[in-house]
C-alpha cells in the first residue's frame, strides 16, 4: 500500500500562505492575477497561459460587481474548465513524461518541467477557488436565504422527509462494493463522485473497505420540503448520513469523498481505419477506461484510505488535491438556475437584425434581402434563429432551392437546423453535410446526427484523413430563372442556437458569387478530391491561411509606423506568427491583440537589456464577462496592397493545430458598411475598461474594476437595440 508516514508533511508543503500566495489580488480598483510563467523566454507557456485564463473566469466569481447567482455560475464554469484541462492537456503532458519525450515546449521547458509548473499553478488556483467559495460566495448566498444545509441542522419534518427519500428512492439505487481479496478494487469512472468507507467487522475485528458511487440519477442538490427552492442538502451528505443502513451490523471507522479524473483524449488510427465512424465509436468506448491522472478528496484525510486509492489508481502524491469545499463545483449550476431575477444579469433576448426585420408584418424573404447586399450579424446581440436559422429554414421549404451544403462541428441536442436539413432532403433537395466526428466531447452526439441525417437521405461525409473540419460554412444553391445563384454563410461560431445566446460570434450572410464559387470549390474538395485550388475571397487552412496571414503581417511591417494590425481571437500560440508580430513591432507597427484565452506572445519582450524597445507597441488584452468572446477578426491597415485595409472573419485561431491540421475558413469583408461595423466593434473592445484584462510582460494579468468605465457587452446590447451596430 505504500509508506504513509510522510503524508502529513507533504500535505503541509501543499498549504499556501494566503497573504503571500493569494493568486487573485485586489489592489485598490484593480484585480491582478499573479504570473504563472516566471521564465525569460520570448514565449509564454501554453498550459500556464490557459490556467491564467481560467483564473480570469474565477475572478468573476469573486467580483462584487457581478450578480450573485452569476458568480455561482462562474464558479461552476471554472470547475468544468479545469476538469477538461486535466482530461486533455494534463493527460497529454503526462503521456510525454511517461514516454520520455525529449522535445521541449516553445518556451524551452521539458515535459517534466511543464507538469511541475502546471500542478503548482493548479494548487494555487484550487486554493483560490476554495477561498472564493467559502469567504465570498457562500456567505452571500446565506445572506440571501440560499442555503446548503447539514442534515443535523434540518427541522424534524425536513429530516423525516430526507430519511424517507433515502429509504424509498436513493437506497434501492446504491450498490456498495466491498474491497477485499474476493472483491477486487472496482473501476472508478471518470469524474464520478464516490465515497470510500473504512469499516470494522465486530465479530472478527478485521478492517474492511468499501466504495459507494454517488448516483447521477438524482439531483446533486436536494431541496428540502420547508423551502424546496432555496434550501438544499447534498446528495452525498444524505448517503454519508445513512451509512449504517448500507452497512448494517458493521462499525463505521471513517469515510472519504473522492473523485477521479481520467485521460479522455482520443487517439484515432485514421490511416488504418476503413470506417471512421466505427473507429470513433471504438475510441469512445476506450475513453471510459483512460488512465487516472487526478484524485480529488474532500474533508479530513484518512491516510489509509488515501494510500489504498493511490495504489489502486496508480497515482502519486503530487496527483492528489485536497479540498475544503465540496467536490465538483460544476453541480452549482442548480443553484445558479434559481429563479431570483435580482440576483442574475438583466434578461437579454437577442434582437432581430435590422436587415431582417419584417415590413408590414410580412415575413422577410431572406434570398431577396441578401440579393440586395451582404449582412453581418453579431451574436448574441443579433438573433441566430432569425438570421442563420431562418435562412436554412426558408431554404428547406423553397421549391427553387436545389442544394444545401454545410460543415457541422457542434450543434445542440434539439437543433432546428438539423430538422431543416432533414426536411430539405426528404423533399428531394440535394443536401450534403460534413460532420466532424472528432469534435472533442461531442463525438457521440455527432455520430447520432450523422445517422439521423443519413436515414433522411442526406449525403454525410466525415472529412479528410488527418484533418478536423472546424470551418463554419453554409452554401445554398438556388435556381432563379435561367441562372443558378449561391447564398452563403461564413461564421466564427458553431451552428448551435443555444450557445449562440451565450457565445459572442460574427457571421457573414452573402449572395456574393465570388464567395459562392470559393465555397463550391471547397465543398467539392472536402467531399471528393481536389488540390491546389485558387480562392478569391476566402483563406483556407491548411492550404493558404498561414501563408497569407504571414504575408499581410509582413506588408504592415514594410509600412513601418504607418502599419496597423488588430487581431481578435481565442488563442495565439503559433511561434512563427508571433515572431512576425515581434518583427512588425520592431519596424514600428502599432499592434493590438484581443485574445480571450491562451496567449503565447509576451508583450514588451525585447530579448535582452540592449534589445529593441519598440515591442511595447504590442498590446494584449482579454475580454472576459457575461458572454463568451468567441469571434475571430483580423484587420490589417494596409492589407496586401498599400493603403487598402483588409478585414477577415472566420473560424481560425492562430495555433499550429488550426493552421496545420484543421480545415479553417476566413472570409474577407469587402463591403465598406460592414467594415465600418467591424471598426465599431473593435473600437468598443479596445475602449472597454470593465471587462478587459491587460497582459504585462511578466505574464501577469490586471483588470480595473471601476464602474465608470465602458462595459463592452452592455454597450453591444445597447447598440443592438438602438440599431447602432449595423449602422442603420
Amino acid at each position: 500500500m505504500g509508506d504513509l508516514a510522510d503524508w502529513s508533511s507533504v500535505n503541509a508543503e501543499w498549504s499556501l500562505d494566503a497573504a503571500d500566495e493569494r493568486m487573485i489580488r485586489a489592489y485598490g480598483d484593480e484585480f491582478v492575477i499573479s504570473s504563472f510563467d516566471d521564465n525569460e523566454s520570448p514565449y509564454l507557456n501554453r498550459e500556464l497561459s490557459w490556467l491564467a485564463f481560467n483564473a480570469r473566469v474565477l475572478a468573476l466569481a469573486k467580483d462584487p460587481g457581478v450578480p450573485l447567482l452569476e458568480r455561482v455560475r462562474f464558479l461552476s464554469i471554472f470547475s468544468s474548465n479545469l476538469d477538461e484541462f486535466f482530461q486533455v492537456r494534463v493527460a497529454g503532458v503526462k503521456d510525454q513524461v511517461a514516454g520520455q519525450v525529449a522535445m521541449r515546449s516553445p518556451d524551452q521547458r521539458t515535459a517534466e518541467e511543464q507538469l511541475s509548473a502546471i500542478l503548482d499553478s493548479v494548487r494555487r488556483l484550487s486554493e483560490e477557488k476554495q477561498h472564493v467559495y467559502s469567504d465570498y460566495v457562500r456567505p452571500e448566498l446565506v445572506a440571501n436565504d440560499i442555503l446548503q444545509q447539514n442534515i443535523e441542522d434540518l427541522s424534524k419534518g425536513d429530516r423525516d422527509y430526507i430519511a424517507d427519500l433515502f429509504e424509498n428512492r436513493i437506497f434501492p439505487v446504491l450498490t456498495p462494493l466491498a474491497i477485499d481479496p474476493g472483491h477486487p478494487f472496482p473501476y472508478i469512472s471518470d469524474l464520478s463522485l464516490n465515497l470510500a468507507v473504512s469499516l470494522r467487522d465486530p465479530t472478527t475485528g478485521r478492517i474492511r473497505f468499501a466504495r459507494i458511487k454517488v448516483p447521477n440519477s438524482f439531483p446533486r442538490y436536494l431541496g428540502v420540503p420547508s423551502q424546496p427552492e432555496t434550501h438544499f442538502v447534498l446528495l452525498e451528505d444524505v448517503i454519508s448520513h445513512h451509512l449504517d443502513t448500507l452497512f448494517s451490523g458493521m462499525e463505521i471507522l471513517s469515510k472519504q469523498f473522492f473523485r477521479v479524473t481520467r485521460n479522455a483524449d482520443l487517439t484515432y488510427e485514421e490511416e488504418e481505419a476503413e470506417d471512421l465512424l466505427f473507429a470513433v465509436e471504438m475510441e469512445l468506448r476506450r475513453r471510459r477506461f483512460g488512465r487516472a491522472i487526478r484524485l480529488e478528496t474532500y474533508g479530513e484525510v484518512d491516510e489509509v484510505i488515501l494510500g489504498l486509492l493511490l495504489e489502486e489508481l496508480d497515482l502519486e502524491r503530487a496527483d492528489v488535491f485536497i479540498e475544503s469545499t465540496p467536490l465538483d463545483l460544476t453541480g452549482l449550476d442548480i443553484i445558479a438556475d434559481i429563479d431570483r431575477p435580482e440576483l442574475h444579469f438583466p434578461r437579454w433576448a437577442p434582437v432581430t437584425p435590422t436587415a431582417f426585420r419584417p415590413k408590414n408584418d410580412e415575413r422577410v424573404d431572406m434570398f431577396a434581402r441578401l440579393s440586395e447586399g451582404d449582412v453581418l450579424v453579431h451574436h448574441p446581440y443579433d438573433s441566430f434563429t432569425v438570421s442563420v436559422g431562418e435562412l436554412i429554414h426558408q431554404a428547406s421549404v423553397d421549391k427553387n432551392v436545389l442544394a444545401i451544403k454545410m460543415t457541422l462541428y457542434r450543434t445542440s441536442g434539439d437543433s432546428p437546423l438539423i430538422d431543416s436539413l432533414v426536411r430539405a432532403a426528404e423533399s428531394g433537395k440535394q443536401v450534403a453535410v460534413l460532420i466532424e466526428l472528432k469534435a472533442r466531447f461531442d463525438e457521440q452526439a455527432n455520430i447520432g446526427w450523422a445517422r439521423r441525417l443519413e436515414q433522411a437521405g442526406v449525403h454525410v461525409a466525415y472529412g479528410l484523413i488527418g484533418l478536423k473540419i472546424h470551418s463554419k460554412t453554409i452554401m445554398i444553391v438556388r435556381e432563379e430563372g435561367r441562372t443558378i445563384k449561391r447564398y452563403c454563410h461564413i461564421g466564427t461560431g458553431n451552428y448551435n442556437h443555444r450557445t449562440a445566446r451565450l457565445y459572442e460570434d460574427l457571421g457573414l450572410l452573402t449572395a456574393d458569387q465570388e464567395i459562392g464559387a470559393d465555397l463550391a470549390s471547397l465543398f467539392n474538395q472536402l467531399t471528393g478530391y481536389g488540390r491546389d485550388i485558387n480562392y478569391d475571397r476566402i483563406l483556407v487552412a491548411p492550404e493558404t491561411l498561414r501563408y497569407r496571414l504571414a504575408e499581410m503581417i509582413e506588408t504592415e511591417a514594410a509600412e513601418g509606423p504607418n502599419g496597423r494590425i488588430i487581431m481578435k481571437m481565442n488563442s495565439l500560440v503559433d511561434t512563427d506568427l508571433i515572431d512576425l508580430l515581434y518583427e512588425a513591432a520592431d519596424a514600428g507597427v502599432e499592434i493590438d491583440l484581443i485574445v480571450r484565452g491562451i496567449c503565447g506572445l509576451r508583450p514588451g519582450y525585447d530579448g535582452s537589456p540592449d534589445g529593441p524597445k519598440t515591442r511595447d507597441r504590442i498590446r494584449v488584452r482579454s475580454i472576459v464577462g457575461r458572454f463568451l468572446e468567441h469571434s475571430r477578426v483580423y484587420f490589417f491597415g494596409n492589407g496586401a496592397a498599400q493603403g487598402v485595409p483588409s478585414y477577415f472573419i472566420g473560424s481560425a485561431d492562430l495555433m499550429p493545430r488550426n493552421l496545420n491540421r484543421r480545415i479553417e475558413v476566413l472570409t474577407s469583408i469587402a463591403d465598406p458598411q460592414l467594415q465600418s461595423q467591424i471598426d465599431v466593434m473593435l473600437d468598443v473592445l479596445l475602449d472597454d475598461e470593465q471587462l478587459a484584462w491587460v497582459l504585462d510582460t511578466d505574464g501577469s494579468w490586471r483588470r480595473g474594476v471601476g464602474t465608470d468605465g465602458s462595459n463592452a457587452h452592455e454597450l453591444f446590447q445597447h447598440l443592438a437595440m438602438a440599431d447602432g451596430f449595423d449602422g442603420r
